[in-house]
């Protein structure tokens, strides 16, 4: 199976590229390989490489850049999916695009189900929710993931920026009334890779789904398992104090949901993939650090 990865220089891109097998053969391209905001260039790309299935993994993620470059994360976030769509359609491909707990504003008390209504903060969820409608209204043979929380290897998540703060001060204030699910960008990889090979053989799971991984945790306590994980693997010398803070007490130009959690159940009844634990995949990360010996 021929798979067309856009956005693949990103923490999930790059995981999904090397996943390749007979079975399934992905085509990593990044922006500098495909401006998918560019109709042409997105048309072409498809005509050449006759992929089965789009995945699309690119995305403006800025989330307060956002806020006063609505005009950008538009083209990326919307006119893009609505290239993809239509370039999808006319081919046959299906395309997978990944969106983003964002759509919600996570003022519900339980994990948000896919047919719960979207009701963005800000820009980037605005044009993240405007995009799936793009996606929806493009190609019927659509799959829809959102995800949230992605951390990687790329040294852009929220894993890398705590490591480089605690190296540089005894003491971490981090929010602790935002709660979600920290997800390790190859386990969603995996997951994509299955969904890609699911709609290849079969016409009924067309949709929205949700990926989620496990246990639900705050930012300060996301941060206390890297902090406390580093100390231990010798990557800092000691483990600054991690303060707990509402969001009140750390503005930023954009709104965050305080629940980001998903809930997985009908990923894990439509292609039997449970929830991971994100923990082992942090000490694994944690561990590539370490410097060789």
């Amino acid at each position: 199976m021929r798979v067309l990865v856009t956005g693949a220089a990103g923490q999930v891109g790059s995981e999904l590229s090397r996943l390749g097998t007979e079975a399934f053969q992905p085509i990593g391209l990044s922006r500098d390989d495909l401006d998918i905001t560019d109709a042409a260039a997105v048309a072409h790309a498809i005509e050449r490489w006759q992929p089965q299935a789009v995945v699309n993994c690119a995305a403006y993620t800025a989330v307060d850049r956002a806020e006063n470059d609505e005009k950008t994360a538009h083209a990326v976030n919307v006119e893009a999916v609505a290239h993809l769509a239509a370039a999808c359609a006319r081919s046959g491909a299906a395309l997978v695009h990944v969106s983003t707990d964002y759509v919600f504003d996570g003022n519900a008390d339980a994990p948000y189900r896919e047919e719960d209504d979207t009701a963005p903060l800000g820009v980037y969820g605005r044009t993240k929710e405007l995009g799936e409608r793009a996606a929806r209204a493009g190609t019927p043979r659509h799959i829809i993931l959102r995800i949230s929380w992605v951390f990687g290897t790329l040294g852009r998540s929220f894993v890398d920026t705590m490591l480089r703060l605690a190296r540089e001060r005894p003491e971490l204030t981090v929010v602790d009334d935002q709660i979600g699910a920290p997800a390790p960008a190859k386990a969603v990889a995996e997951t994509l890779r299955t969904i890609c090979l699911a709609v290849a053989n079969r016409e009924d799971l067309w949709g929205t789904y949700h990926f989620s991984a496990e246990p639900a945790v705050s930012w300060c306590g996301f941060a206390r398992q890297i902090v406390e994980g580093a100390e231990r693997l010798g990557l800092i010398d000691q483990a600054p104090e991690v303060r707990a803070i509402p969001t009140t007490e750390y503005p930023t130009p954009a709104m965050r949901p305080l629940n980001s959690r998903l809930n997985a159940t009908q990923l894990a009844r439509t292609f039997g993939i449970q929830p991971p634990d994100w923990r082992p995949h942090l000490r694994a990360y944690l561990k590539s650090l370490r410097p060789a010996p």
